[in-house]
C-alpha cells in the first residue's frame, strides 16, 4: 500500500507540473512523508491539496457536479478494468491492502487502481466541462486506449493494466516490492 500511495502522489505531482501549477513542490514533500501504510495519511492531505489546484479552491469530491460526474464515471471504468484483471488472475475482489470496506465489493481493485486515477484526472481537466453527457463518456472510456509506458515498453492503459496487475501479485507472493511496475507518464 505504501508504494502505491507514493506512486499516486507522484502522479499527481507530476500533473501538477505538466499544470506548471506552483502546489507539485508540495506533493513532493508529501512523498517524503509517506510512512509504512500512510499512518500520517499522506494521501488525504494530497488529495486536498491537488484537487484544489486543478479545480479551484471552492471545489470538493462530494458536491454534485460535472466535474465530479465525469471523475466517478472515469474511476469507475477503471475499477471494472481491475476488477476484471484481479478476478482472471485468480484473486478475489473483496478483501483490500488497505480499503477495508464490508459493503465495498471491489476494495483490492480500489487500492491497485489509485495511481491509474490521474489519467481520469487529466482528461477531466482537458475537457473543461461545463455539462456530462455521451459525448463526455465516450471521450472517458477512450482513457483505456490512451498509451502509456511501462516495462520500457509504449503500451495502451488496458495493457498497462493487466501488467501492473500481475507485478502487484508477483509483489505479493514473494514479499517484494521491487517486483511492481508502474507506468510513466502518459504519451
Amino acid at each position: 500500500w505504501t508504494e502505491i500511495i507514493k506512486e499516486k502522489i507522484s502522479q499527481q505531482k507530476l500533473h501538477l507540473q505538466d499544470l506548471r501549477l506552483p502546489e507539485a513542490g508540495l506533493l513532493e514533500s508529501y512523498i517524503g512523508q509517506v510512512e509504512f501504510a500512510d499512518k500520517t495519511n499522506r494521501e488525504g492531505h494530497a488529495a486536498k491539496v491537488y484537487f484544489n489546484a486543478i479545480f479551484g479552491m471552492n471545489f470538493t469530491r462530494n458536491e454534485d457536479s460535472s466535474i465530479n460526474a465525469a471523475l466517478n464515471y472515469g474511476y469507475s471504468i477503471l475499477l471494472s478494468c481491475f476488477n476484471r484483471e484481479i478476478v482472471s488472475n485468480g484473486y478475489i475482489t473483496q478483501i483490500g491492502l488497505f480499503h477495508d470496506n464490508r459493503f465495498n465489493q471491489f476494495n483490492l481493485a480500489s487500492d491497485f487502481m489509485e495511481p491509474f486515477r490521474i489519467l481520469v484526472d487529466k482528461k477531466v481537466v482537458r475537457m473543461n466541462l461545463k455539462e456530462f453527457g455521451k459525448d463526455e463518456k465516450i471521450k472517458l472510456v477512450n482513457i483505456l486506449n490512451q498509451s502509456v509506458m511501462i516495462e520500457q515498453k509504449t503500451q495502451n492503459v488496458n495493457n498497462a493494466i493487466r501488467i501492473y496487475c500481475r507485478s502487484l501479485f508477483e509483489a505479493l507472493n514473494e514479499e517484494d516490492v521491487a517486483y511492481i511496475k508502474f507506468y510513466k507518464n502518459e504519451l
